[in-house]
C-alpha cells in the first residue's frame, strides 16, 4: 500500500506531502492544476517497481525511472517536468509504502534528459503491477496496438500500452473466478452481457444472451469502460491487492451509469485494491460518499481520502486534504452547479 508521497517542484503540483488512504483516494480540482500529473507520476513510480525477478542495480533504476516518466507523461525532455521557474530548479518525488523496503525516491533537475538520481533505492519490488485507466477506453485497441507501439515511434502515453497488455491476459479460474464473478455481476448487468475475447485474434466482444456476440467497437463508448474494468477483474489484475489509477471515470457516462461505476470502484477498494481517482464530476463525488456511507453502515468501513487542488490569490496552486469531502475547500463543480441553477431560475422572470 502507498501511504504517502512528497512532491517537490513537480510540474504544477503543489509542493508538500500527500497522505493516502488504503482504500479510495479522490483528487478534485479545475483543469490544469495537476490532477492527472499526480496520477501519472505515482503510477510511473510504482510501475517501475513491479514485476521484478531480481533487484535491479541503481544505474538501471536511474535509467528506468527516467524512461517511464517520459513515456507516461510525454514531455520533450525529462527536465520539462520540473516546475517552471527562471533558472535551474530541482524536482523530487518520494513514495512511502506500508512495507518500508518498498520506499523509493528520485530527483532530477531542469537540465535532465534521460536519467534521474535515485536518492531512495527500493530494496523490494511490488507483487502486482498498477493499472491505469485514461479518460479514453482502450479495449477496442486490442490486439493491433501493442505491435504498433513496440515497433514505431508513436506519441501515445505508455499507460495505453501497459493497460492494453493487461487486457489480453487470460481469465482466472478456481476460487478466484468465484470472487471475480461477484464483482462482475453489476458490470455485466449494465453491459447487458459478458465480455469475451477471441483467443485467435485477440479481439473483444460483448456476448449478449439470445443475441450472440457484438463487436466491441459497436458497443457505446461509455460502456466500453465497463468492459475494460470487467476484463481486468476477470484476469485478476483488479482482483487481489493492487493499485488502480483512473482519470475521470465519468467521461462519456450518463448519471445512471456513473452510479454503477462508483459502486464498482468502492467495491474494488473494499476488496483491497488501493484506488486513485481524478474527477470533475459532482455527481460522482456524491455517489462515492453514498457508497462509502453504505459500506460503513454494514460495518465494512472503507478508508477514503479527498484532495482538493485550488488556486491561491498569488496564482499558485495549493492542496487541501482530508478524510471528508466537505473539508477540502470549495468544489468548483458544486459552485458552478449552484450558479447555473440561479441562472436557470431567472429564465422565467
Amino acid at each position: 500500500m502507498l501511504q504517502s508521497a512528497v512532491f517537490q517542484n513537480f510540474t504544477t503540483v503543489p509542493n508538500g506531502e500527500w497522505q493516502f488512504a488504503a482504500g479510495l483516494n479522490v483528487i478534485v480540482g479545475e483543469n490544469g492544476l495537476g490532477k492527472s500529473h499526480v496520477l501519472k507520476a505515482l503510477y510511473a513510480m510504482l510501475k517501475v517497481q513491479s514485476g521484478w525477478t531480481e533487484r535491479p542495480s541503481k544505474a538501471d533504476l536511474e535509467r528506468t525511472y527516467a524512461e517511464k516518466l517520459v513515456r507516461v507523461m510525454r514531455p520533450e525532455t525529462l527536465g520539462r517536468l520540473v516546475k517552471r521557474k527562471q533558472g535551474r530548479e530541482r524536482c523530487e518525488l518520494r513514495l512511502v509504502m506500508q512495507v518500508e523496503a518498498q520506499n523509493s525516491a528520485i530527483a532530477f533537475a531542469t537540465n535532465a534528459k534521460s536519467q534521474v538520481d535515485v536518492i531512495g533505492t527500493p530494496a523490494e519490488g511490488l507483487e502486482l503491477p498498477p493499472v491505469y485507466f485514461p479518460t479514453r477506453e482502450l479495449i477496442t485497441l486490442c490486439p493491433w496496438f501493442l505491435g504498433l507501439y513496440d515497433n514505431y515511434h508513436l506519441e501515445f502515453e505508455e499507460t495505453w500500452r501497459d493497460t492494453v497488455s493487461l487486457l489480453g491476459a487470460p481469465s482466472v479460474r478456481g476460487p478466484r473466478e468465484q470472487r471475480a464473478a461477484q464483482l462482475l455481476a453489476p458490470l455485466e448487468a449494465a453491459l447487458g452481457g459478458k465480455v469475451v475475447m477471441d483467443t485467435q485474434t485477440g479481439r473483444f466482444y460483448l456476448k449478449v444472451p439470445g443475441e450472440g456476440q457484438m463487436e466491441m467497437p459497436l458497443v457505446a463508448e461509455g460502456l466500453r469502460k465497463f468492459a475494460m474494468l470487467a476484463r481486468l477483474i476477470s484476469t485478476g489484475s483488479l482482483l487481489d491487492k493492487g493499485y488502480l489509477f483512473w482519470d475521470e471515470p465519468e467521461t462519456n457516462l450518463n448519471p445512471k451509469l456513473i452510479k454503477t461505476i462508483a459502486a464498482s470502484i468502492v467495491r474494488l477498494a473494499a476488496q483491497g485494491i488501493q484506488v486513485f481517482v481524478a474527477t470533475h464530476s459532482l455527481f460522482l463525488l456524491r455517489e462515492f460518499e453514498i457508497q462509502l456511507h453504505a459500506h460503513a453502515n454494514k460495518r465494512k468501513a472503507i478508508g477514503a481520502r479527498f484532495f482538493g487542488l485550488h488556486v491561491g490569490e498569488s496564482g499558485s496552486v495549493y492542496l487541501e486534504q482530508a478524510d471528508d469531502l466537505a473539508a477540502i475547500g470549495s468544489i468548483t463543480a458544486l459552485e458552478e452547479s449552484l450558479r447555473q441553477s440561479d441562472r436557470y431560475l431567472t429564465l422565467g422572470e
